[in-house]
């Protein structure tokens, strides 16, 4: 054999160990315990054929506690660039069979290279973590390599989407580079996220919880908000990851790709003009006119198990990518509270910077009152939505459906806010409130100064009448401008299209600043 074959077999070898991660052993665990390597992710992720791999046999450079004694090639985490569905993305993925997927200096550095490539080259970059966190050996070294990632977490923030997927463990700083991703997702069973464990909680407050419950992926998608999808499967959750890309441009001075369909645009659905009940306060689903107005009634719902009282998620009309908000009658009324307003306008933000039109369904009675809501900042929070919307300079098509009331018909996309298209249904009503407490406020005095209790409930039926005369319908609002038409339900996605179309070469600009500030 030349030494030209024999340094190929030692490349062939050492491949093949690489690929190994910890060994058959570790790899067995993996397994046992239900969860895929980093390597049989990737292969699920990118298309076949399609995976370049970087720093293969990078190694870490510790020579603390014995640390200098083992070493693996590719240093628990796998990196390089791929495509799904023909496009190109970059990605990393934590090998739990190497030192628990612990992050080390040079693992770090792994990681920093494609994300800075995704950056340079303008695709996306996807994440799939499974890590025991920080590299204790490494000390202040592993710390220092998180506060990289993150650094370039935040610089490639609006420019190429970045997604997450929790595989297993992400515990202690290692959440934040999630956090400050576009989306994440997680695996109920098999991940969990938390800043301090369950024995750190017990010693510290007293209160017992295990992983699932303090981290679990029904937690954070039901509960916190952390996580915008919880799969029940590792394969489900690399599906869900490659359907979100779908909707996505590579980076934000694209396009995302149109997806021909055969649904005409002038589809109507007659359903729609009697979907509306009589009663006001009677709910309807929301879901359903959605799904009647976007192609093919497909729907991609982020965030579907949190803050149901508003709706966000992507969907094709005519073939184009759009981010649809919609409040949800079905769950409290569909008014706004404090994680309906965070829930949206993180959406809506995504949906500007990655120049995806908004298409917008509101049916609101208002913000959700209380001290709890009060307590928790409700103001604060509601001040997001508006100033997602007010700042969004992508083409925005508002539809109001029914109720619109007060300083929550002004943060739902409103005609002052800059939409550029606003439509109402024959059955809206865009006012400062209700009928009822318009009369309770407007005549009261007038009301309680007949003694008589039935007159009392004559003049109160009277004055609420000419109350709903006068705002429980869109015209006023038409004869002022602030609605542009008034449309037949059954039309609404032919409306809604044709807006659209008509809006696609739109160019907004806002004055020049450093950044801004928004209500955080």
């Amino acid at each position: 054999m030349s030494i030209q074959q024999e340094k190929i077999k030692e490349l062939v070898e050492r491949r093949a160990g690489a690929r190994m991660g910890g060994g058959q052993k570790r790899i067995d665990a993996q397994h046992a315990k239900g969860k895929l390597t980093a390597r049989e992710r990737l292969q699920l992720l990118l298309d076949e054929g399609s995976f370049e791999e970087f720093d293969m046999f990078v190694q870490h450079r510790c020579t603390n506690f014995g640390m200098e004694k083992q070493h693996f090639d590719g240093d628990g985490v796998v990196t390089g660039s791929g495509t799904i569905d023909g496009r190109l993305v970059y990605v990393f993925a934590q090998d739990f069979t190497v030192s628990g997927g612990s992050l080390s200096k040079t693992m770090s550095e792994k990681i920093c290279k494609v994300m800075d490539m995704a950056l340079k080259n303008g695709a996306p970059c996807i994440g799939l973590n499974d890590s025991g966190g920080a590299r204790i050996q490494e000390g202040i070294d592993a710390l220092a390599g998180y506060g990289e990632i993150f650094e370039r977490n935040i610089l490639s923030s609006g420019v190429v989407p970045q997604i997450s997927g929790i595989f297993g463990p992400c515990a202690g700083g290692a959440v934040y580079s999630p956090a400050l991703t576009d989306f994440t997702l997680m695996v109920k069973n098999t991940s969990y996220m938390f800043l301090t464990g369950p024995a750190v909680v017990k010693s510290v407050t007293g209160e017992e919880v295990d992983q699932e419950s303090l981290g679990g992926a029904s937690v954070h998608a039901s509960k916190s908000g952390v996580a915008h999808f919880a799969a029940d499967t590792e394969e489900e959750g690399i599906a869900t990851i490659k359907q979100l890309l779908s909707y996505l441009p590579q980076n934000n001075m694209e396009e995302a790709p149109v997806v021909p369909t055969a649904d005409p645009v002038s589809r109507v659905d007659d359903v729609l003009n009697d979907i509306i009940p009589d009663n006001p306060n009677k709910p309807y689903d929301m879901y359903y006119i959605i799904n009647s107005i976007v192609d093919d009634g497909k729907f991609f719902e982020v965030h579907s198990q949190f803050a149901r009282n508003i709706i966000v998620g992507f969907a094709h009309m005519n073939g184009r990518s759009v981010g649809v908000v919609a409040n949800q009658p079905k769950v409290l009324a569909g008014v706004l509270d404090i994680n309906a307003s965070r829930k949206a306008s993180r959406f809506v933000r995504f949906c500007d910077a990655f120049n995806i039109p908004l298409v917008t369904l509101v049916d609101v009675p208002g913000f959700l009152c209380g001290t709890q809501q009060e307590y928790g900042a409700i103001i604060t929070n509601g001040a997001k939505l508006l100033y997602a919307y007010g700042e969004a300079t992508v083409p925005k098509v508002t539809v109001t459906l029914r109720k619109s009331y007060g300083g929550a018909h002004i943060v739902m996309s409103c005609k002052q806010l800059r939409g550029d298209l606003n439509y109402a249904w024959p059955s809206s009503q865009i006012a400062v409130m209700g009928a009822d407490g318009a009369v309770n406020v407007l005549y009261s005095k007038e009301i309680k100064a007949v003694e008589d209790p039935a007159e009392q409930k004559r003049i109160a039926a009277e004055k609420k009448q000419e109350y709903e005369d006068l705002f429980s319908n869109p015209y006023q609002a038409a004869q002022k401008g602030y609605i542009d038409d008034v449309i037949e339900p059954r039309n609404t996605r032919f409306r809604v299209i044709r807006a659209l179309e008509q809006l696609a070469g739109k160019k907004q600009t806002v004055p020049a600043k450093k950044h801004d500030n928004l209500p955080l």
